[in-house]
């Protein structure tokens, strides 16, 4: 017998790719939700998601889209929630369980905790999946499955909302570890931001070649190449606000990083096999490890 759903009425402010995501496994299964809200800016996003019958209403105004539901989820750049809570702060219910899934967490505390009302629990969320493609058509049920997701509730939030946020996670396949924001930001600086900003650069330099090397570059491209590119055409907006709400502990690794790459520099001027050997194995150790615990 299936359980009962977490939610009567789940809102999704933002149904792009882990917003839709979180739509279809919702109605893919019983047991999170009673009934699915979505609404978004764009018209042209709302007649994707009442064409793909993932919701059961298509708001376009979010304050009214958030009335009578007792769990809302922002799924918008995070540089965009401020103005978004001060849209529909007014119109959340008491009770309501307000959460995101933005991949930078103090500023959802600096964004979210001054205008949040009375009587509703504020518990992040940061499910670690995605793709490079964007939009509702990109989402599917599945992306959650095997992966984590870190919450982050502040200091005295109501240990039965984090325990429902929690469910709903893991009812969508979630592995789930809980931190505080400021950790949160520093470990993803290192896993998710660093790679993205490396890629990006890479990309760039490549496309800043002269036209002849450019092309060989691209007709010739190797695995690892390959890889960065596919990491490089992530959503825009998404990865412009991640930077500049992520900036101090991005700032922070890209130093170590940048310590370190000229270490590497130094090592390969001077013929120094044993370091290069050394950073090699270590590269070789960490894959292992990641493939140990099924996260490669």
């Amino acid at each position: 017998m299936a359980e009962a759903p977490l939610f009567r009425r789940l809102c999704v402010i933002g149904p792009g790719l882990v917003g839709s995501s979180i739509l279809r496994v919702a109605r893919a299964r019983d047991d999170i939700a009673g009934e699915l809200v979505a609404t978004a800016r764009s018209e042209h996003t709302l007649e994707r998601v009442q064409a793909l019958g993932i919701a059961d209403i298509v708001e376009p105004d979010a304050a009214k889209a958030v009335q009578g539901c007792d769990g809302v989820i922002l799924c918008v750049p995070v540089g965009a929630y401020a103005g978004v809570m001060a849209h529909i702060a007014p119109h959340l219910a008491p009770g309501c369980i307000l959460s995101d899934v933005g991949s930078t967490k103090g500023s959802v505390l600096r964004d979210l905790l001054p205008l949040l009302p009375e009587g509703v629990h504020l518990v992040p969320a940061h499910p670690m999946a995605g793709t490079e493609h964007s939009g509702p058509d990109a989402g599917f049920a599945e992306l959650f499955q095997g992966r984590w997701c870190i919450l982050t509730p502040p200091p005295g939030t109501d240990p039965e909302a984090v325990a429902k946020l929690r469910a709903l996670w893991e009812r969508a396949g979630s592995m789930i570890e809980t931190m505080d924001a400021a950790t949160h930001d520093k470990v993803v600086a290192v896993v998710s931001h660093l790679p993205h900003l490396i890629a990006f650069t890479i990309c760039g330099t490549a496309d800043d070649l002269a036209q002849e090397t450019r092309e060989a570059v691209l007709r010739f491209a190797a695995s690892g190449f390959r890889d960065f590119t596919r990491i490089a055409a992530s959503d825009v907006d998404m990865w412009r606000d991640i930077f500049l709400n992520n900036r101090e502990a991005v700032l922070e690794m890209l130093a170590r990083l940048t310590e370190d790459a000229q270490a590497f520099g130094r090592a390969i001027r001077w013929g120094e096999a044993g370091f290069i050997e050394d950073r090699i194995r270590r590269g070789r150790k960490i894959r292992r490890s990641l493939i140990e615990l099924k996260q490669a």
